[in-house]
């Protein structure tokens, strides 16, 4: 067996660090994608990422994240998710949604939670998030990427 054979079942870690729409949506496609691959994913909300998964499902905290590229179909959260939809690509509530579905892991750092200044009650309940740190994610191994 290869390399990379081998490695196809070592969990992917995206650590989901910045507030932008456009990255924590492309991390939650991702996750998806590998989990549909039947390849363990793994999704560690740091800093100001935390928002997307603060709040509830009715009234999302991401809706709150910053649009690095307003060009992509809006200035906002709200609007460049509904440009998103539009256009044929999920949106950030139906990747959500397909993350819970194929079993993704939602983490949130601690330390992460302390600098975007939000409580681990106002987190999701309908996302399971799990609070932790960066020594135990790094101890569950695979792949990491920051996003």
């Amino acid at each position: 067996m290869s390399a990379a054979m081998a490695d196809s079942r070592a969990p992917l870690v995206l650590v989901v660090l910045s507030s932008a729409f456009e990255r924590v949506h492309y991390a939650l496609a991702t996750a998806a994608a590998a989990a549909a691959a039947d390849r363990p994913a793994i999704l560690f909300f740091t800093q100001g990422a935390v928002r997307a998964i603060a709040g509830t499902h009715d009234a999302p905290g991401w809706r709150r994240l910053t649009v690095d590229d307003p060009s992509l179909g809006g200035s906002d959260a709200r609007t460049l998710d509904r440009a998103f939809r539009a256009r044929g690509a999920a949106g950030i509530e139906e990747l959500f949604a397909a993350c819970r579905e194929l079993h993704v892991t939602f983490l949130v750092c601690s330390m992460g939670l302390r600098v975007a200044e939000i409580a681990r009650s106002e987190l999701r309940e309908d996302l399971g998030v799990e609070e932790t740190g960066l020594v135990d994610v790094l101890s569950r191994g695979g792949d990491l990427a920051y996003v």
